[in-house]
């Protein structure tokens, strides 16, 4: 059967029919798809744009005007240590824990096109570094669909804490390969006029944020698409056939492993909160295979394969998934929404998703400028020392 399916004519037709069915049911049911349209765009206009294109500008002005080489300078001590990546790539892993996907790894895809990693680092790089931001998290996710900001400050620690496992594990990808390369190679100093680096780096950040926003939305329409079909269903009774397991929860699955924002929303409900919320963990370690096209969009003709990134956010979600369970049977023992969150409804039912998402924004920001500064601090007390030594 491998072999046939191998077969590009086999290939090719079974791509064909695929494009029949969904032509197809695109005609078929013209209302649902454009009102999937309509809320995928919203969602662009409302989430994606203000919260990624600020933060594709500063990974742009960061690499371009030389600030990920001073800052790899600082941190070079930590990095090589634990990650054993340059310390440039610092500006990667701090960008893609508060910017939210896919700024990591669009960042890091840059740090190694201009030759400040290697391309063994830029692969343990893009194992981890493109994470889901805080405002997503707590905003969407915690304050949206468990009503719990307790709830979403767990699912975010639980998911950076993963993240920095999955580095420390991938640390031994490639060997010992690629460290000798970067300890015999000293990268200068070079940076661009901040006229032409700025300018760039909004067109850049515009470009890739409509590419984006163009994967959410095709995304979007999938998935509503495979809802009033009923192939999604399908899928689900089969696979819980197969497993044992509620057909609920294959939905539910099956939806995050496609796209992370429409599966994520299916978690609000009354089923246990310790099952809903290691179903979050995982589908935010994975991401989901809109997230994917976009990292594979930016990959590009740079050379760097994508076993390495998927095989890392599968076991991001998979450690994800684990530690929650753990966590949440001690945290919260059994028990039921209602009873577990009761002293936070009040407080959160008055505050719209709006609101606590333009909260979240504004706290990403703020600790990014605080690493900033204290990255700032590290280098010039380096660079006094290193004059002092001259002298």
């Amino acid at each position: 059967m491998a072999r046939l399916l191998g077969k590009g004519q086999v290939r090719d037709l079974l791509l064909g029919l695929a494009l029949l069915i969904s032509g197809g049911a695109l005609v078929v049911y013209p209302a649902q798809a454009m009102e999937a349209a309509r809320g995928g765009l919203q969602l662009c206009a409302n989430v994606i744009i203000p919260s990624l294109f600020p933060f594709f500008v500063l990974s742009s002005l960061m690499v371009e005007l030389g600030f990920a080489q001073y800052l790899g300078r600082a941190l070079e001590p930590v990095m090589r240590p634990l990650f054993r990546v340059s310390g440039p790539c610092a500006s990667a892993v701090a960008l893609g824990f508060i910017g939210g996907y896919p700024v990591g790894a669009r960042t890091a895809i840059q740090l190694y096109e201009k030759g400040l990693c290697t391309r063994t680092e830029a692969q343990r790089l893009l194992a981890f570094c493109n994470n889901s931001g805080p405002a997503f998290i707590l905003g969407v996710v915690g304050a949206g669909v468990f009503s719990s900001s307790r709830a979403g400050l767990l699912l975010y620690l639980v998911h950076a804490l993963a993240s920095l496992c999955v580095g420390l594990i991938f640390r031994f990808y490639g060997g010992r390969g690629g460290d000798g390369e970067t300890a015999r190679r000293r990268v200068r100093i070079q940076t661009e006029r901040f006229s032409l680096a700025f300018t760039r780096a909004v067109k850049g950040a515009f470009s890739s944020t409509l590419n984006i926003c163009a994967f959410v939305v095709f995304f979007t329409v999938v998935i509503r698409m495979l809802f009033v079909t009923g192939l999604l269903t399908l899928a689900a009774e089969a696979v819980s056939g197969l497993l044992g397991v509620e057909r609920r929860w294959i939905e539910y699955l099956l939806t995050g492993l496609v796209e992370i924002s429409s599966g994520v929303t299916t978690l609000s409900g009354t089923q246990a909160l310790t099952g809903r919320m290691s179903m979050a963990a995982f589908m935010l370690g994975w991401a989901g295979v809109s997230v994917h096209c976009q990292v594979l969009s930016f990959l590009g003709d740079s050379g760097l394969s994508a076993r390495t990134y998927v095989a890392g956010k599968l076991l991001h979600g998979t450690l994800s998934a684990a530690g929650m369970w753990l966590l949440a049977r001690a945290l919260l023992p059994g028990e039921e929404v209602s009873a577990c969150l009761a002293e936070q409804v009040e407080t959160l039912a008055e505050l719209d998703l709006q609101s606590a998402l333009a909260a979240s924004v504004v706290c990403a920001w703020l600790v990014w400028l605080a690493v900033f500064c204290v990255s700032l601090v590290m280098v010039r007390k380096n660079s006094g020392k290193g004059r002092r030594r001259i002298v």
